[in-house]
C-alpha cells in the first residue's frame, strides 16, 4: 500500500482510533468536505470518444461543482418522491450522470446500480426485489439497446413511477450529434405506465446549494443495493451503509495512492463498486481528481490504442484495472511517451497472471499492484504495498481497521483458526464489511461467530492462505465463480436455464482458461435416457434462455456420463482440468521448436489450479529459448505453471 511497507506499519497507523480520524459521516459529506477543501480543482472530466484526437475534448467539474451536482440531483430524487427508504436504480453507462445518480441517490434515499447487459427479463426482477420508485437510464442512442430493453420492461415493476433519461448525445457535437438526433427521434415514443422526464432538464429546475429535504443522514443508513452474484432465484442485493462506503474509499485511497492529488484514468464500469467507490470516491475524498474515459470505459474505441497518450494528456499518474486491459496493453506502444510519471497501478476483479506482470514491467517499467475485493467489503479489501515488497502471485496486505484470518468451516459453523500457510475460509471483519444481504434468505451462511467476543465474521466464500508476513494467497474459490475480465458469473446463471431444456439431464459450466479475459463460461451436459439434441440444439437454446450475455456458453460439450463424485453430486475439478488441458495443448500444438509435450492439470492445495507441462525440444532448437517462448504464451493464463523443458 502506498503509505505502508509492512503489516507492521498498518498496526502502527491503528493505534490512532478510527473515530479519532474526523472522517465525513457519510457520502455526502464527502463532497461538503472535498468541496471545502479543493474548491475549484478539477475532481472529474469526461471524453465521450477517445478515437484519434478527440479524447481531448472533455467535460470537466471542479469539487465545488460536484456537490453542486450531487445535490441537485438528490432535490430533484425527492421531489419525485424520494425518501429515506426509497430506491433509486440506475442502468447506465460511465457518465458523468451516472456519478452524480450514485451519490445523490445516496443523499436523497438508496441507490441501486444496474449492469446494461443484463437480460431485459433479469433486470425487471432486480427492480421489483429493489422496490424502486425512480429509474435513470439512457434514452435511446445509436449501438446500444438499454432503451429497448427498459422500455420492454418497465410496465411490468408496479413501484416504477418514474423514469429519467440521460440524452448521451450532448457530449457529441456537429455532424455527429446530428446524425444521432436523426437516427434516434423515431424511438422512445412507447407507451409506458411511468412518468419519462429528461434527466438534465428536469434536474435544472432545483437548487444546488444544500438538501431541499433537510434529511439528517445517519452513518448507518442504507445507501445503496449493490447487485452481485448469479442471477437466478431471488437478486442478491448487497446492502451499503453510508459508513461502509465512506471507511472503505478513504482506506483504499490511503492505503494504495498515499492520498496523492494526482488523477486517476477511470475505465471500469460504474454499476461495479471497483470503479464507483475505490475509484471515484476513493480518488475525491484525497482530493485527487478521475478521467472518466467514455461511456464504455477501457472498452471503448480508441481508448486501449491511445492508452498511454490519454495518461500523457490528462496527466494521469494513476489508474486501475483488471487483468484483461494490462493483457491487451502489451501490444500497445507507448510512441516515445516516456510512462515514468506513472506511479501506480493496480489489478483486481480476477487474479493476475505472474507472468503478466512479468512483462509488463519488463516492458513499461510500471509495477501492478494486484490486490482483492469483494461486494460485501464495499470494494477493496486488500492490496499489494507500494513501498514495500510487493509479492507477486498474492493479493497483497489488509487494509488498516479491518480484519482478516483464515478459518476452518463446515457446514458453515467456525471450527478453528487456520496456521501460517494453512489453507482455509478467508474471513473478513471491519468498518468496511457490509451488514448483510436485503434478503435474509442469502445471509443464511454469509455470516459466522468466532466465539471471540468480537463482531461476527464474513464468510468470503473464498480460499487462501495467510504466509507469516500476513499477506493473502488466494487458492480457489468455493463459490465455483467463472470470472471473465473481472466479471464474476455464476454457474448456476448458466446450468438452471440449460436443465429446463427437455433433452437435458445435467449441466454443469465450469471456466475455460483464457490468455485475454482469463476465463471463459463454457458448460458439459448430460442428455437424458432416450432424448436427443445437438450442440447447435443447445446452444441456441443457451443464446435464448441465459440471462446475461457474457455468461452464454463458448462452448457446449455433449457427455455420455458427467463425472460424479461418490455421493453423487458433480466433480467439477475433472471438468476444469479437462478445459487446461485443452487450452494448454492446441497452444503448444501450434508452437515452433517443440518436438514432443506432455500437459497434465491437478489441484494442489498452496497453488490452486496446476497445468504440469513438459517439453522436449525439437533438434536444433535451443531448450532455454524455448522454455522462454512457452512460458511467455502459458504464463498469461490464470492457471499456475509448472513447465519443463529439455
Amino acid at each position: 500500500m502506498g503509505g505502508f511497507s509492512t503489516l507492521q506499519d498498518i498496526i502502527e497507523f491503528e493505534k490512532t482510533p478510527l473515530s479519532d480520524r474526523n472522517l465525513p459521516a457519510t457520502t455526502y459529506d464527502v463532497f461538503k468536505q472535498s468541496a471545502a477543501q479543493y474548491g475549484n480543482d478539477q475532481a472529474m472530466r469526461f471524453f465521450m470518444q477517445a478515437e484519434g484526437t478527440k479524447y481531448e475534448k472533455s467535460v470537466d467539474f471542479s469539487f465545488k461543482d460536484m456537490l453542486a451536482e450531487v445535490t441537485q440531483t438528490a432535490n430533484m430524487l425527492n421531489a419525485l418522491g424520494v425518501g429515506k427508504d426509497d430506491t433509486v436504480s440506475y442502468i447506465l453507462p460511465n457518465l458523468p450522470q451516472t456519478y452524480f445518480t450514485l451519490y445523490g441517490g445516496e443523499a436523497a434515499g438508496i441507490a441501486n446500480p444496474i449492469n446494461p447487459l443484463l437480460d431485459g427479463s433479469v433486470i425487471a426482477e432486480i427492480m421489483n426485489h429493489a422496490n424502486t420508485k425512480v429509474l435513470v437510464t439512457i434514452g435511446p442512442f445509436v449501438k446500444t439497446d438499454i432503451w429497448e430493453k427498459v422500455a420492454a420492461i418497465a410496465d411490468d415493476v408496479p413501484t416504477l413511477e418514474t423514469i429519467l433519461t440521460v440524452d448521451m448525445g450532448q457530449y457529441l457535437s456537429g455532424i455527429a450529434r446530428f446524425v444521432v438526433k436523426i437516427m434516434t427521434r423515431k424511438q422512445g415514443k412507447e407507451s409506458i405506465r411511468a412518468k419519462v422526464l429528461d434527466f438534465d432538464k428536469t434536474k435544472a429546475k432545483h437548487s444546488r446549494s444544500g438538501l431541499d429535504s433537510g434529511r439528517s443522514i445517519s452513518p448507518t443508513d442504507i445507501a445503496a443495493y449493490f447487485h452481485t452474484g448469479g442471477t437466478t432465484g431471488t437478486p442478491k442485493l448487497a446492502m451499503h451503509y453510508h459508513e461502509n462506503q465512506v471507511i472503505d474509499a478513504w482506506l483504499a485511497g490511503n492505503g494504495v495512492n498515499n492520498q496523492k492529488r494526482g488523477h486517476n484514468l477511470l475505465g471500469l464500469p460504474l454499476f461495479h463498486n471497483y470503479g464507483a467507490i475505490a475509484i471515484g470516491l476513493g480518488s475525491w475524498i484525497h482530493g485527487a481528481g478521475t478521467v472518466v474515459a467514455t461511456p464504455s470505459g477501457f472498452r471503448g474505441d480508441g481508448v486501449v490504442p491511445n492508452f498511454w497518450k490519454i495518461m500523457r494528456h490528462y496527466d494521469c499518474n494513476m489508474f486501475a484495472a483488471v487483468p484483461t486491459l494490462y493483457t491487451s496493453l502489451l501490444n500497445v506502444p507507448t510512441d516515445g511517451i516516456d510512462t515514468s510519471f506513472i506511479e501506480l497501478t493496480t489489478s483486481g476483479a480476477a487474479p493476475l497472471p505472474v507472468e503478466l506482470d512479468r512483462q509488463f514491467r519488463e516492458k513499461f517499467g510500471i509495477k501492478i499492484l494486484e490486490g482483492y475485493g469483494l461486494t460485501e467489503s464495499t470494494s477493496v479489501a486488500s492490496v499489494n504495498p507500494l513501498l514495500g515488497e510487493s509479492k507477486v502471485g498474492s493479493v497483497g496486505l489488509r487494509l488498516p481497521y479491518q480484519e482478516w484470518q483464515t478459518a476452518v468451516v463446515e457446514q458453515g459453523e467456525f471450527v478453528r483458526w487456520c496456521e501460517v500457510d494453512e489453507i482455509g475460509v478467508v474471513a473478513l471483519r471491519g468498518p468496511n464489511i457490509f451488514p448483510g444481504y436485503k434478503d435474509d434468505f442469502h445471509n443464511k451462511g454469509a455470516f459466522f461467530d468466532a466465539g471471540d467476543g468480537g463482531d461476527r465474521w464474513l464468510n468470503t466464500g473464498d480460499m487462501g492462505r495467510l504466509d507469516e508476513d500476513n499477506y493473502l494467497w488466494l487458492t480457489g474459490r468455493k463459490k465455483e465463480l467463472i470470472i471473465r475480465g473481472g466479471h464474476n458469473i455464476d454457474p448456476k446463471l448458466i446450468e438452471e436455464p440449460m436443465h429446463e431444456h427437455p433433452a437435458v439431464a445435467l449441466a454443469a459450466a465450469v471456466g475455460r482458461p483464457d490468455a485475454r479475459v482469463g476465463e471463459l463460461p463454457v458448460c458439459y451436459v448430460e442428455l437424458k435416457p432416450d432424448q436427443t439434441a445437438t450442440v447447435a440444439d443447445l446452444m441456441k437454446f443457451a443464446e435464448e434462455n441465459i440471462g446475461e450475455r457474457a455468461a452464454v456458453p463458448k462452448e457446449i460439450y455433449i457427455l455420455d456420463a458427467i463425472p460424479l463424485t461418490a455421493v453423487g453430486k458433480i466433480f467439477k475439478p475433472e471438468l476444469n482440468f479437462a478445459q487446461i488441458v485443452d487450452v494448454f495443448t492446441k497452444d503448444l500444438e501450434g508452437m515452433d521448436g517443440i518436438a514432443s509435450f506432455d500437459v497434465n492439470a491437478y489441484g494442489d492445495k498452496r497453488l490452486g489450479r496446476v497445468a504440469d507441462v513438459s517439453i522436449k525440444a525439437a533438434s536444433g532448437s535451443n531448450a532455454v529459448d524455448v522454455e522462454k517462448v512457452v512460458r511467455e504464451r502459458l504464463g498469461l493464463y490464470p492457471v499456475y505453471l509448472d513447465l519443463k523443458v529439455e
